[in-house]
């Protein structure tokens, strides 16, 4: 029921910056929390970084004090800025919007998913 996308991957040079956008609909967006996370060819899924409806937040050790994880809420939008790249980021990055705080513990769904969006470090 809720839709989300992401979006602004692409090719970036080693040590350059990315600023990748999701977007969640529902009027209750501000209540959503929300995460980051990624997925290599070959590997498992990865959690990279989460905001809760609060705005704590906390990020996988390789990336944190590197990337950034922000919402606006008057948009239904969460962005990760990542900076200082590296080809170990090479993934297609997923957005996660969780509201397993907010639905009854037996409703079915708890989080829904975007398609992806592929993110290449390379020279």
């Amino acid at each position: 029921q809720v839709q989300v996308a992401e979006s602004g991957g692409g090719l970036v040079q080693p040590g350059g910056s990315l600023r990748l956008s999701c977007v969640a609909s529902g009027s209750a967006f501000s209540i959503y929390h929300m995460a980051w996370y990624r997925q290599a060819p070959g590997m498992q899924r990865e959690f990279v970084a989460r905001i809760t409806s609060g705005g704590s937040t906390n990020y996988l050790d390789s990336v944190e004090g590197l990337s950034t994880i922000s919402r606006d809420n008057a948009k239904n939008t969460v962005y990760l800025q990542m900076n200082s790249l590296k080809p170990e980021d090479t993934a297609v990055y997923y957005c996660e919007a969780d509201l397993s705080h907010i639905r009854p513990i037996s409703y079915p769904i708890c989080d829904y998913w975007g398609q992806g969006t592929q993110v290449t470090v390379s020279s």
